[in-house]
């Protein structure tokens, strides 16, 4: 089973929803990071249940401790250890689920694979899973820091509401300013409605979370299997309930021709080479341009519904499930810290991979 994400910057995650603890190791953070255990607990809060009545909850205080690679507040080039303890795991609420399948869960697929299933909220299939990742992609963070970067997360569309406001034209710093993390109050607001009503029926819904990076280096990616776009895809498209991901232009360019979307080379006021447009997301050829990366995210709906559902048991006969466990009726809100998280264990582990290029 692979459970280890990143080549230089290599994040592996370890524990279940259910079991004592979540946790990752990191291997590869260059030695004299400040580790500011704040800023880590600050993402954590970000991602954690319970946040509103939009949101699993299930009460968590997701409160991070460093076992190791950290010494007098800095790291030492050796793995650090990041954990969080489970403190509100309520395991009888599954105990209908131990021989059913659920629609559109993973519970027979992992079954068929592995021969045994930790039926108690999903175990390791389980979206808990990713409060190591925001943990780990914190520190992440910490190394972009210092090169300027900043990654900035948002939902843009829940179901027919969508957002239809360049993020140039946003005020991405009132991004946490709603429950919903829309950064327009009027689209956020209809939002929050439409999860709402969905949510009293039992029902759950998708939607999309945009990421904008800014201030990035120029060459960060690789030109052959390592694309700077398919790794940002791929750490995407591992986060539960990932449905989709394009970047720049996207699947909406379908519909125009090269010589509307081609990015032509300029020189800007400073004298430096840019483009004058910016269609291919701030990467050519798999590697960044400098320019801002953006990129969209699509999550389906909830599968775990609050109604009845029907489905078969291991027996294959069919059975009603009507499942009792704390889920949130849409992800979108608190996808966003962990698509901060990916994005930026991606861009760190590119960073220390460029380094390398040349002499």
């Amino acid at each position: 089973m692979s459970n280890s994400f990143g080549n230089l910057f290599k994040v592996t995650t370890f524990g279940e929803s259910h079991g004592p603890a979540i946790g990752a190791v990191i291997d590869g953070c260059p030695a004299g990071l400040a580790i500011d255990l704040n800023f880590i607990q600050q993402q954590l809060d970000r991602r954690r249940p319970g946040q509103s009545a939009i949101t699993s909850p299930r009460k968590e205080a997701d409160q991070v401790e460093i076992l190791s690679g950290v010494f007098e507040g800095k790291s030492t080039g050796a793995p650090i250890t990041l954990l969080i303890y489970n403190n509100d795991q309520q395991s009888a609420d599954y105990d209908q689920l131990k021989n059913t399948y659920r629609p559109s869960h993973a519970d027979y697929t992992w079954e068929k694979k592995y021969g045994v299933r930790d039926h108690r909220g999903s175990g390791r299939m389980s979206a808990r899973e990713t409060v190591a990742r925001v943990a780990a992609g914190a520190v992440a963070m910490l190394i972009l820091k210092h090169y300027h970067f900043k990654i900035q997360s948002y939902v843009s569309q829940v179901g027919e509401v969508k957002l239809n406001i360049p993020y140039q034209d946003l005020n991405l710093a009132t991004i946490d300013e709603n429950i919903i993390r829309c950064p327009d109050s009027n689209t956020a607001e209809k939002m929050i409605t439409l999860i709402e009503e969905v949510k009293a029926k039992g029902d759950t819904i998708g939607g999309t979370v945009s990421c904008v990076i800014n201030n990035t280096l120029i060459g960060l990616g690789e030109p052959v299997f390592d694309k700077l776009q398919a790794d940002l895809a791929k750490a995407m498209l591992s986060i539960n309930a990932a449905h989709g991901f394009d970047y720049g232009g996207g699947f909406e360019t379908i519909t125009k021709r090269g010589s509307e979307l081609n990015d032509v080379f300029i020189k800007d006021g400073k004298n430096n080479i840019t483009t004058k447009t910016n269609y291919s997301g701030g990467i050519l050829g798999g590697m960044s341009t400098g320019s801002d990366i953006y990129f969209r995210v699509l999550f389906k709906p909830v599968s775990t519904l609050q109604v009845p559902q029907q489905t078969v048991n291991k027996l294959g006969e069919e059975v009603t499930i009507d499942p009792k466990g704390r889920h949130d009726p849409c992800v979108l809100p608190r996808a966003v810290p962990i698509v901060d998280a990916m994005a930026a264990i991606v861009m760190a582990d590119h960073l220390l991979r460029n380094k390398t290029a040349q002499l």
